[in-house]
């Protein structure tokens, strides 16, 4: 005998007072929208570990080009794109580019996922 599991309710039980809890303590969809758009950055390897590398350090981005051996070009479009997603900042120093992550929400995010993977 095949033994089936089911991922929907068998039975129709809507909880009005479940639901509108609910309701009350959803996000206004652009900030939800905004947190997907942040997701989508992390969803590249790439970009995982140029935060990575700039969690551990300020880089410019020959070095970050150098620690992941890619491109300079490479890596200036990924940083591009953490930048527009406000993941990362930078600075200039003279002719040099140095890249930081752009706040302490950053790390954190960062620091929560990979420790959710590394439990998995």
């Amino acid at each position: 005998m095949t033994h089936k599991t089911h991922d929907t309710c068998q039975i129709k039980c809507i909880n009005p007072e479940r639901i509108a809890r609910t309701l009350r303590g959803m996000d206004a969809s652009s900030d939800l929208a905004g947190l997907a758009d942040i997701f989508k950055m992390l969803g590249d390897v790439t970009r995982v570990r140029i935060l990575k590398a700039l969690f551990l350090e300020e880089l410019c981005v020959c070095d970050i080009a150098a620690v992941l051996e890619m491109t300079q070009s490479a890596v200036s479009h990924q940083l591009r794109l953490l930048r527009g997603a406000r993941l990362v900042k930078y600075r200039k120093e003279g002719k040099a580019v140095y890249y930081s992550l752009d706040d302490d929400h950053v790390k954190t995010l960062f620091d929560q996922g990979l420790e959710h993977v590394q439990q998995g």
